[in-house]
């Protein structure tokens, strides 16, 4: 088993869940996040006054997947979440030893 973590713009959120659920997938978990890569923030301007914006909005999204589901997963969270711009965001993917479900106690895949 395999955990996707994507870190995308907040636009793209819709997009991207579509995409997972046209490749099969049936649970996400999404968080609102902050931070920065190279796009290192940007200036603005309010009420005459320059502040500078360290970290942008960004939304994580994290799935845990069987191995064979993985490749669909990442190409769909790809082609969805990119703008060609600097700032679309990044796919993390880590092994999972375990999962259990706490309502049922079911283990591994079937706790999925």
């Amino acid at each position: 088993m395999k955990k996707i973590e994507a870190i995308i713009k907040p636009f793209k959120l819709d997009e991207v869940k579509e995409a997972l659920q046209e490749v099969g997938v049936q649970g996400i978990t999404v968080t609102e996040a902050k931070g920065f890569g190279r796009q290192k923030g940007h200036t603005e301007l309010y009420r005459g006054a320059e502040y500078v914006v360290d970290f942008l909005p960004k939304v994580k999204i994290e799935i845990v997947l069987p191995d064979d589901q993985v490749e669909r997963a990442v190409d769909a969270i790809q082609k969805a979440a990119r703008t060609g711009r600097i700032g679309d965001g990044k796919i993390f993917i880590s092994t999972i030893e375990e999962v259990i479900r706490i309502r049922t106690g079911e283990t591994g895949q079937d706790a999925i």
